[in-house]
């Protein structure tokens, strides 16, 4: 699967959050996530293993018990099931990869 940069196509999954997924194969799940400034994703856990990356922006990200602060090119890596939470400083810009793949992340699933 190839995917071609484009403006359009993102999803608001939470007011202040929009996802677009950008590929995904068999096994993993790559998207792109816009979260604006003052908004908070509450605490929540999944069974798919979430690695992360930073484009811009600022967040306050907390992994279990530790808490961070993220600054452009920052990544991290949260095992499944454990439960995370993160806030944004700023407008951000986000890339996560998924495995397995998040079926509900799937394009046809985001309509």
């Amino acid at each position: 699967m190839f995917y071609k940069k484009e403006k359009t196509d993102y999803k608001e999954i939470i007011p202040g959050v929009k996802l677009k997924t950008l590929t995904y194969g068999e096994k993993t799940l790559l998207s792109e996530f816009l979260i604006e400034q003052g908004i908070s994703l509450p605490k929540h856990h999944h069974p798919c293993e979430q690695t992360g990356y930073l484009i811009s922006g600022a967040l306050i990200l907390t992994i279990g018990d530790e808490t961070y602060e993220v600054l452009p090119g920052d990544s991290w890596a949260i095992k499944s099931d454990i439960t995370h939470s993160a806030a944004a400083i700023e407008d951000s810009v986000i890339i996560e990869v998924f495995s397995p793949v998040r079926k509900e992340y799937l394009p046809e699933n985001l309509l």
